[in-house]
């Protein structure tokens, strides 16, 4: 069951390769998708502003930063799984006397309940804390940390930076994905981009 289901998410992601398409926009919120367009971080050339299955049409400005805030969480999180992945798949376990698995499905499985406990209090924590972030006056989306009182966004570097960052978690995201039906339908877990050409 679980294979189906990844192979079904797998397939749906073939979507994001298509060729946009184009729909009517309604007149009400077209400024607002224009300025998304014009200067929304991470559209970097050669593709620009890329929506090919046209989520952003119609949407108003709170509809899309949620977008952004989810596209932010998003990566960060599967930035950090891939990390995560290879630690584990490396052998290094720092917890629970490193009597887990180096395949990290088959430690998510060996977990105990009180590794389960601890991990879902902890997101839930940290899902806490920001939504209490977000009722800050001038909260921007994913900023957490609260780095836009310090910086604004006329600061090139931190623009470049914000960019790097949503690139990177959107490649995260397309890793994480690879990386987990690789284990799931053919159980490598490790380097198999690069074990073929080692002796």
């Amino acid at each position: 069951m679980l294979r189906i289901i990844a192979f079904l998410a797998l397939l749906s992601s073939t979507a994001a390769f298509t060729p946009p398409t184009t729909s009517p926009v309604r007149t009400t919120s077209l400024s607002a998708l224009a300025a998304w367009r014009d200067d929304a971080l991470g559209a970097i050339p050669p593709v620009g502003y890329f929506d090919p299955l046209g989520l952003s049409n119609g949407k108003d400005d709170a509809t899309m930063n949620l977008y952004r805030e989810a596209e932010l969480k998003h990566g960060r999180v599967a930035m950090a799984a891939c990390l995560g992945w290879y630690v584990t798949a490396a052998g290094v376990h720092p917890a629970f006397n490193s009597q887990l698995s180096s395949d990290p499905l088959k430690a998510m499985k060996e977990l105990p309940l009180v590794g389960w406990l601890q991990f879902v209090l902890g997101c839930g924590a940290i899902e806490w804390m920001a939504w209490q972030i977000k009722k800050r006056p001038g909260y921007k989306p994913g900023d957490i940390l609260g780095a836009a009182e310090w910086v604004d966004d006329t600061d090139e570097g931190w623009v470049d930076y914000q960019t790097k960052e949503l690139q990177n978690g959107r490649l995260a995201m397309l890793a994480i994905s690879g990386i987990f039906v690789q284990d799931l339908f053919f159980g490598k877990y490790g380097d198999a981009v690069f074990g073929p050409f080692k002796g």
